[in-house]
């Protein structure tokens, strides 16, 4: 199925303290993990500042920098091509190509698939959405968050089996850096 990738590469990673999406791990960047997971899609655009580790990204900003996850998406929405999207934050090191097949499998005729972690929570920031109604709950939304935009077009819940590497697993501190790198 054709599907582009958007990864969510602003913020500003408050938590993290430096520049989460191109900190090492593995002898990889954060963002060239998450785009390891898109590898099938027929482009990839990198919502947040220029860095110099994917040749041949799409690379946009949200606006305001910065802003959050829905102007991120809403910037990375605008460059897609093709039905189907995969929307990941740039922070998700054990997220696989084979996951987001999943997600797009699960999505079947629904508006979309999200993953869910180990206690049932959505994953707003790994999931694969069909572009056209994504584009028409865009349209409408003056909210800030995902789950807002997201939760009301009722996407398919995809619950991988456990792994001592979560897919959903997310690198939001130093710490939690550390601790994949333990895990990979």
């Amino acid at each position: 199925m054709p599907f582009d990738a958007v990864l969510l590469a602003g913020g500003r990673a408050r938590r993290f303290g430096a520049d989460k999406p191109a900190a090492a791990l593995g002898g990889r960047t954060l963002l060239e993990w998450a785009a390891g997971a898109a590898s099938g899609a027929s482009q990839v655009i990198v919502v947040g500042p220029p860095r110099d580790v994917l040749p041949g990204a799409v690379v946009v900003r949200e606006d305001p920098p910065g802003a959050g996850p829905v102007p991120a998406l809403r910037a990375g929405l605008a460059r897609v091509r093709a039905p189907w999207l995969a929307v990941l934050a740039a922070d998700l090191p054990f997220l696989r190509p084979a996951h987001v097949a999943r997600l797009l499998d699960a999505a079947g005729q629904r508006a979309g698939a999200v993953l869910v972690d180990d206690e049932g929570r959505e994953q707003w920031l790994a999931g694969c959405w069909r572009a056209a109604p994504l584009r028409d709950a865009l349209a409408g939304y003056a909210g800030e968050s995902l789950r807002g935009l997201l939760g009301p077009l009722d996407p398919a819940l995809v619950a991988l089996p456990s792994d001592t590497r979560p897919a959903w697993y997310d690198c939001d501190t130093p710490e939690d850096l550390a601790a994949a790198e333990h895990l990979l």
